[in-house]
């Protein structure tokens, strides 16, 4: 497709990698309890986004049994040119996934779960059935947990984020990831518009059904956008009602994803926090290490 051409021939064009600065260094943590969740999602052949997409907070986020668990296997089938998860056809889902993933969510007795997945695009509602169904498994088997879902944009079907949302999630994320002028490089088979429309349909389903649901969002920087960029995506968020947001640094996880542009200072983070709260949002996780869920618990209580 055009869009892939495009990524690859960015990437094929050699950057030397920028050295990474002192502040990205990050914390091992406790081997013993990284490995005790590691046997456990391999038990339930179940995936992770700490592994798959290399997230930096692994270590730390494990050792303290946390995980993000991600659906509908470990292959995408769209092309984004800052992720590290395998692109391609995707085996059939499994049927008791969303059982597996509620009884990891047991066994590490957690008190905000945090679920995601891959795309796929070649399921007719984008796999929002068994999005729900998990969600209702982990309820059912957890009924005290918290449960956060980082959704795709399901092509823009509202009948499959409405699918989602029926199944009661307590926070309702869906990534921007960039700003829309970078979209055709970054995600280069999604619409910032869409993207923008699934957000504002979430809200306004929560303010009608379920108020007590928080809304979320997130970018990466470090990818060639500008600092008054990412003000206009915090603005653009807060006209769908969006309750939190997250700003972290993009890492280029291999040689043939997008290279880092700059490695954004802390300062800016804390500037762009700064300005977030002044626009409304309840809460804004900014710094060079955040990710999606990483304090997921924390943003969710303090918002």
């Amino acid at each position: 497709m055009e869009e892939k051409v495009l990524i690859e021939r960015f990437i094929s064009k050699k950057k030397e990698r920028l050295p990474k600065p002192e502040w990205l260094k990050i914390r091992l943590g406790n081997p013993a309890t990284q490995n005790e969740v590691l046997n456990l999602i391999k038990g339930l052949k179940l995936h992770t986004v700490c592994q798959e997409a290399k997230c930096p907070n692994i270590f730390e986020c494990w050792s303290d049994r946390t995980a993000t668990f991600m659906l509908g296997g470990d292959t995408c089938t769209r092309h984004c040119g800052f992720c590290a998860v395998k692109k391609g056809k995707p085996q059939p889902l499994d049927p008791e996934e969303p059982l597996h993933v509620a009884q990891a969510v047991r066994h590490l007795n957690l008190a905000h779960a945090v679920i995601t997945s891959v795309n796929r695009d070649d399921l007719p509602d984008g796999g929002a059935a068994h999005w729900a169904e998990t969600i209702r498994k982990v309820r059912e088997l957890n009924p005290n947990c918290k449960i956060e879902v980082l959704i795709p944009d399901f092509n823009g079907d509202e009948n499959a984020l409405m699918t989602v949302l029926e199944a009661l999630p307590d926070v309702l994320n869906h990534n921007m990831e960039t700003i829309a002028r970078l979209y055709r490089r970054v995600r280069p088979d999604a619409n910032y518009q869409q993207s923008l429309t699934l957000l504002e349909r979430a809200a306004k389903w929560r303010d009608k059904f379920r108020p007590s649901m928080l809304t979320k969002s997130g970018i990466m920087v470090g990818l060639g956008e500008t600092f008054d960029e990412v003000v206009e995506l915090m603005k653009d968020l807060r006209k769908v009602n969006c309750d939190i947001m997250t700003i972290g640094q993009y890492l280029q996880p291999y040689e043939r994803r997008l290279p880092v542009e700059r490695y954004v200072t802390p300062e800016e983070f804390a500037e762009w926090k700064k300005i977030g709260m002044s626009l409304g949002f309840k809460h804004v996780e900014s710094s060079p290490l955040t990710r999606s869920s990483y304090h997921a618990r924390q943003q969710a209580e303090n918002s």
